[in-house]
């Protein structure tokens, strides 16, 4: 009696077919992956050493169904959109013509950044010069950058982040000096041209990615440092679509704490759903009212909106810090 036949995840499906083929084969479908892709098809090629034969049947039935319904073929478009643009306008034009219309590409992706951990690229940087260490951390994804940062030594979090807002231009021969430190620390790379890096979205993010225990602490020290810098970031980690995470009764109480023409204003800037959501936290009189009142009013500058919906982040903020309200839905990650 044949055993029966395993259930498989898409990653293990992918990890058997990985097994099947020649390791030449399998070395250049493993290259077009993404780091994290590659340790989780290497992981489940451990795990389905033992596959049996129906077991490699099904995968490969299941493999050839899905390659019959696939009609779509993706290539590299640039080839031939040159191609066409150099007949039609001529070299000089074209080149001019491809310049606008050409998707930029990562002009300064440090790839072996992608291969590391978090523990490993701060180990690598704790020694290193702290421009350096900013412009490799806005490399990183945002949540990778903030585990980073967070291992990194205290006193220098403030001073990264700093940088990491300030980033901009970055030249060719920059690039290379970083490329230089990722040498002699975990592997080289290919010339790549300058670009511009980091800024305070930048940098909000990455310290959204840390915890809070690393915001709360780095913050501070930042408004210390350069105040206007932090309060850039301050704002870019918390927009008012925010304030509709949290929960009824954080956000009534932030509601109570609103002039009603600021709330009129703030409202005038969003949809019937997040505006139902505010009203839905507000008594069925007062928040008639509040309609009322916005239909009175009648057209509202965007200007007016967008000052209303920063005054109730500000007054969201204030409360949060005073513990009156939490902001987000509690948890470690959470922005308070």
């Amino acid at each position: 009696m044949n055993a029966p036949v395993r259930s498989f995840t898409g990653v293990e499906r992918a990890a058997v077919l990985m097994m099947l083929v020649g390791e030449e084969e399998a070395a250049q479908i493993l290259q077009k992956l993404e780091p994290e892709e590659v340790r989780q098809l290497g992981k489940a090629m451990f795990a389905v050493a033992d596959v049996s034969e129906d077991d490699m049947a099904m995968v490969l039935d299941d493999f050839v169904d899905r390659a019959r319904q696939r009609s779509a073929v993706t290539f590299d478009p640039r080839p031939k959109v040159e191609a066409v643009m150099n007949r039609a306008l001529g070299p000089a034009k074209a080149d001019s013509v491809l310049q606008r219309i050409t998707p930029p590409e990562a002009a300064c992706e440090l790839e072996m950044l992608s291969w590391m951990d978090a523990s490993e690229i701060a180990a690598m940087l704790e020694k290193e010069h702290p421009q350096i260490a900013a412009v490799m951390i806005a490399n990183l994804d945002p949540a990778v950058a903030g585990q980073v940062l967070e291992q990194l030594p205290p006193e220098a979090q403030p001073d990264i982040l700093h940088r990491v807002a300030k980033l901009g231009p970055i030249t060719p021969e920059a690039v290379e000096t970083l490329k230089a430190v990722l040498a002699n620390r975990a592997g080289g790379g290919a010339r790549q041209a300058g670009v511009t890096l980091g800024g305070t979205r930048e940098a909000a993010k990455i310290l959204s990615g840390a915890r809070k225990a690393t915001e709360q602490r780095v913050m501070p020290k930042l408004f210390k440092l350069d105040r206007d810098t932090a309060k850039q970031i301050e704002e870019a980690m918390f927009v008012f679509e925010n304030l509709l995470e949290m929960d009824d009764k954080n956000l009534g109480t932030l509601i109570r704490n609103v002039d009603g023409d600021i709330l009129v204003k703030a409202l005038k800037g969003l949809d019937e759903t997040a505006r139902g959501r505010i009203l839905g936290c507000m008594s069925a009189r007062a928040a008639d009212g509040i309609r009322d009142e916005m239909e009175a009013r009648g057209p509202t500058k965007l200007a007016e909106v967008m000052e209303a919906q920063k005054a109730m982040i500000a007054i969201a903020r204030n409360l949060a810090k005073d513990g009156t309200i939490q902001m987000g839905a509690g948890g470690d990650d959470d922005y308070v």
